[in-house]
């Protein structure tokens, strides 16, 4: 007869989470100030970026602090989740927020950089996932797909934006 077991180490290693870092760098042929424009459009982010947030309403904008309620969508199927993001703007570079849903808290970082080739953005997110079901396989989800989901989902998308407002001048 087989017996199983875990040992205490491993099942509370299981039953932390550890942040997932992820970082990107992006470049867009646009100046910052327009970018930086979409970016904190925050009413306005489901008509920019669709299949990424469904709705979002500024529930407090004082100074550069803000929070915002979003609908999003999961990168994966087609689940909505409320995501609540505190933060700060950083004008005219960009802003850091803190993003609480059921599924995680992520730090989040969206900072730009004009260069002679446009504007660089960087993007840095830290993600700590509070679902122990999420948790099994966020590294694979989160760590893989979302970096790619997000370049098509926003980053391809605000490049389009960007040289579609850039010709029609």
């Amino acid at each position: 007869m087989g017996v199983f077991s875990v040992s205490a180490p491993e099942y509370t290693d299981l039953m932390k989470s550890k942040p997932i870092h992820l970082e990107t760098h992006y470049l867009i042929k646009a100046p910052r100030e327009k970018i930086y424009a979409i970016m904190t459009d925050f009413e306005n982010l489901p008509r920019y970026f669709p299949s990424v947030a469904k709705e979002a309403k500024v529930l407090m904008r004082d100074g550069n602090r803000f929070v915002v309620e979003a609908k999003t969508k999961a990168f994966f199927g087609s689940k909505t989740f409320t995501v609540l993001m505190e933060g700060e703007l950083q004008p005219p570079r960009g802003l850091i927020s803190t993003n609480t849903s059921s599924l995680g808290v992520e730090k989040e970082s969206f900072m730009m950089e004009e260069i002679p080739e446009g504007t660089r953005i960087d993007y840095v997110n830290d993600v700590e996932i509070t679902s122990w079901f999420f948790r099994i396989f966020g590294n694979i989800l989160i760590k893989h797909l979302a970096l790619w989901y997000w370049e098509r989902a926003v980053f391809r998308k605000l490049k389009t934006m960007m040289e579609e407002n850039m010709n029609t001048k």
